[in-house]
């Protein structure tokens, strides 16, 4: 089968150690990252702080190709330093005192998004996180679990331990229908499952550059949809939340319009012009054709893995996970340990397994390959006997 995004395969140097499957947890570099440093370093050393114009309106650039990745309007993705500080600003404008005090989430969330979520008990907030099942939402519960007392609806669109995608636009609907927000963790879907706010009608949905989006660490997104943004207030506030930061003037603060208003302080410009480089890379191969090829590749990879009698986390129709394949199995700790010493990046996590993470520049072979690398390193281990029959293609 001709795969056409193989083509993007030589701008990632990391693929020289061999092959990557960890795009779940770090995406491998893309090649114009020096010179895009260079460049920044170049400036601020030539030009100060007139460099400050030019930077500006990079960033200003950079929001908006993720603006386009998620059909958001203009104005409306604010960048940060990460999802720690983003959802934080948004939770920062609630006020759990009222009749709508309760906080509806899942036990699947990111440790950042559960700490921060959990947190909100300390201000009056009610804290609901339903219970899952295999590692996936329990819809109905979740949905039965959204009612007239809800402020928020916070929830992860693909699991990261079992990659289990949410029907996340029940959620918004269901959400919706009681006068409730939602907020969206979009780390684990975004670059590999299409994301169309407007089409889903979501509130605000945070992430960042580090997975899926090949964009390296330093770089969080926060999308308000325009209408909602105009009514939240955060109190977590920095001069670049002003709607003239260089005018300097003091309290009270006039709010930047739109998801403006969600930046604080002084932005990281090397990070976000890091990740730039792997936002416009995603965008180019289209997150369409993405998803079309991850699926392919993930079915493969867990028909090998079942023919092995792993156990599979979360769903096994691959139009209800998001880019990752987690399997457990007797010694997959210390399996996921030898396959990074043979050369396959991978990685595991505690109570979930060996998780791999194929992504666009990923070669059917190399998916062949790792599933007969686990069952050699399995019989090694003693934990699996015989031959067992490997995935297609081999």
């Amino acid at each position: 089968m001709a795969d056409e995004l193989l083509a993007y395969r030589d701008r990632f140097p990391t693929l020289r150690r061999g092959p990557y499957f960890a795009a779940h947890t770090l995406g491998p570099m893309p090649d114009t990252v020096p010179v895009a440093l260079q460049r920044f370093a170049e400036e601020w050393a030539t030009q100060g702080v007139v460099a400050w114009y030019g930077w500006l309106e990079r960033l200003r650039a950079v929001a908006a190709v993720l603006e386009g990745l998620f059909n958001a309007p203009a104005g409306s993705v604010a960048l940060g330093p990460n999802v720690s500080g983003l959802a934080g600003q948004v939770l920062s404008c609630l006020d759990w005192s009222g009749p709508r005090s309760r906080l509806v989430t899942t036990d699947l969330e990111f440790p950042t998004c559960d700490y921060l979520y959990r947190a909100q008990e300390t201000v009056g907030a009610k804290v609901d996180a339903v219970p899952s099942r295999n590692l996936t939402v329990d819809l109905d519960r979740l949905l039965e679990a959204i009612d007239e007392q809800t402020a928020l609806v916070a929830v992860t669109h693909v699991a990261f331990r079992s990659s289990a995608l949410l029907d996340a636009a029940a959620v918004v609907a269901r959400a919706h229908q009681v006068g409730a927000l939602v907020l969206l963790d979009s780390y684990q879907s975004a670059g590999t499952v299409p994301l169309d706010v407007r089409a889903l009608d979501v509130d605000l949905v945070v992430g960042g550059s580090v997975k899926w989006l090949l964009g390296g660490p330093g770089t969080g997104y926060l999308y308000a949809k325009p209408e909602v943004a105009s009514g939240l207030a955060p109190r977590m506030l920095g001069w670049f939340g002003h709607e003239a930061p260089f005018a300097f003037r003091p309290s009270p603060i006039v709010y930047a319009p739109g998801a403006g208003r969600f930046v604080t302080g002084t932005p990281n410009v090397a990070a976000h012009v890091m990740a730039a480089e792997g936002f416009r890379i995603v965008a180019d191969a289209g997150v369409a054709a993405i998803r079309a090829k991850s699926q392919r590749q993930v079915a493969r990879l867990l028909e090998g893995f079942l023919a092995q009698g792993a156990v599979v986390r979360g769903p096994a129709d691959v139009r209800w996970r998001g880019g990752s394949v987690v399997v457990d199995f007797d010694g997959a700790e210390r399996a996921t340990a030898e396959l990074i010493r043979r050369g396959y990046t991978c990685d595991y996590r505690p109570g979930a397994g060996l998780r791999l993470g194929p992504h666009l520049y990923t070669t059917d072979d190399e998916c062949d390959a790792v599933v007969a690398e686990v069952a050699a390193v399995r019989r090694g281990f003693g934990g699996l006997k015989g031959s067992p029959p490997m995935g297609p293609g081999r």
